[in-house]
């Protein structure tokens, strides 16, 4: 029976235990309650924060080949898929994938060579990517959880299959803000001929504040309303913000606790800065013709030329404290033609592809070396998926394999020359140091200086995590 007695004491011991923990509290004392949730004020949501612990990286900058890069025909050499050709792969000679039935093993439609002072065998198709293979590490037993572009897109940019996902420069811009406040933290480079499979969602941040999403633009898809109208000279546009700005402040004093005016106020402001800071940033036209010839932005194939010069693009922001930079490869589904989705006509459509995206990865990786960039710099190369070490039946072509596929880091705090995982004897299933995703992400993430299971986001009752509720640091790869 409860009694009065009784009653008050509980009361004074909850009242008590309350205090404690408020002074606890005030004083950085309180125990922490297992996650690293950056506290950010929302008037100034793109300030620098601080990582959980010493990062090897302070930025990050993404290569994804979107339709899913073939690795048997590309970094992972497989002798026994030249030894096969032609012959049913053993124990599942009438595999069904996800169009269908296959066909016999397919030998690498180019010729693989070592490449580097280490001798990394990479074929043809990137060769000249393949000549920086000392400074690579090869991650050959990448797992997926789907064989479909759009969701296989999601998952690698944002760890969850689904839509509405914060995408991963979305939870490093959440965490770590810029350290350049004239300029996004996160931009999103979209490839000339147009927007990936699952377009926004790989920029979008989801559930996080709108401020941490991705801002598109590239050198032939500049931002929209950059410039004010043309009547509006650079003086009464000057005196025009200034006096804006006065209106603003005098509000924001008014509704002191409005987080969500506050973070208005502060996209409105990181916009007028950008007017001035985004025409410099991107004017890739002022390099030397000798950086331009080195990306390959002087070619005469255009298409090799605008990516070439989306590269440059990249490592300008890079250098100017842009966060994090995701540069996309490839468009959307096209039977191949715009993509590395070869269903059909693998070899006479990636000659294409690998022309334009060989030599201006090449120039970027030598660029930010010679630059002293990738001393802080880590370089992303990933695809959604890997493809069959067959042809599928009837057809030139190669279908999806989630089971194995290689993706590579460079840069920051990852041991180089190096490689890490395999797939087996014909590049159709990883055998050995299996990599998910969540484990990609989750070492990511560690470089940068932070735990992935204490970087959280509280949404619908759930401590969110860009690794979900999975992922293990891959230590082996680290410097």
């Amino acid at each position: 029976m409860l009694t009065r007695r009784s009653f008050l004491t509980n009361t004074y011991d909850g009242l008590r235990g309350i205090a404690l923990a408020s002074l606890l509290a005030e004083s950085g004392l309180l125990a922490n309650d297992g996650s690293s949730r950056p506290k950010i004020d929302l008037s100034k949501p793109y300030a620098a924060r601080s990582p959980l612990f010493e990062p090897k990286a302070k930025s990050v900058l993404m290569i994804f080949c979107a339709g899913a890069l073939s690795q048997v025909d590309t970094f992972d050499y497989k002798p026994e898929l030249i030894r096969y050709d032609g012959k049913p792969l053993p124990g599942n000679e009438k595999l069904t994938s996800f169009q269908g039935e296959n066909g016999n093993l397919t030998r690498p439609l180019w010729q693989f060579r070592p490449r580097g002072e280490v001798g990394k065998m990479v074929s043809d198709l990137v060769s000249q990517i393949g000549k920086h293979s000392d400074d690579i590490c090869y991650l050959h037993s990448l797992t997926t959880k789907t064989n479909t572009h759009g969701p296989g897109e999601n998952m690698m940019s944002t760890g969850f299959t689904f839509d509405g996902f914060p995408s991963m420069g979305s939870w490093i811009s959440y965490a770590l803000g810029t350290e350049n406040q004239d300029l996004p933290s996160f931009v999103a480079i979209e490839d000339p001929r147009g927007m990936p499979q699952s377009g926004p969602n790989n920029w979008a941040s989801g559930f996080l504040p709108a401020a941490f999403q991705g801002t598109p633009f590239s050198t032939t898809k500049p931002i929209r309303y950059l410039n004010p109208p043309e009547k509006l000279n650079s003086e009464s546009d000057l005196h025009a913000r200034r006096v804006l700005n006065q209106l603003n402040q005098e509000h924001l004093a008014q509704f002191p606790g409005d987080q969500a005016l506050a973070a208005r106020i502060a996209s409105y402001e990181l916009a007028a800065r950008m007017q001035l800071s985004i025409p410099e940033a991107a004017a890739v036209e002022n390099e030397s013709q000798h950086t331009l010839a080195l990306y390959g932005a002087d070619s005469s194939n255009r298409h090799k030329a605008a990516f070439g010069r989306n590269c440059v693009l990249a490592r300008r922001l890079i250098e100017r404290g842009v966060r994090f930079v995701q540069l996309f490869n490839g468009a959307y589904a096209s039977g191949g033609n715009l993509n590395w989705d070869g269903h059909s006509k693998l070899k006479q459509q990636y000659d294409v592809h690998g022309e334009i995206l060989d030599q201006p990865v090449a120039g970027l990786l030598a660029d930010l070396k010679q630059r002293g960039l990738l001393e802080s710099t880590l370089v992303v190369f990933c695809t959604e998926f890997g493809r069959m070490p067959m042809f599928q039946m009837g057809t030139y072509g190669r279908d999806h394999n989630p089971n194995g596929f290689t993706c590579w880091l460079a840069g920051a705090g990852v041991k180089a020359p190096f490689t890490y995982g395999s797939t087996d004897e014909f590049g159709f299933k990883s055998t050995e140091n299996v990599i998910t995703v969540h484990d990609f992400h989750a070492t990511i993430l560690h470089l940068l200086g932070f735990d992935h299971e204490r970087l959280t986001f509280y949404h619908n009752g759930i401590e969110r995590r860009l690794t979900n509720v999975h992922g293990s640091v891959i230590h082996e790869i680290l410097a």
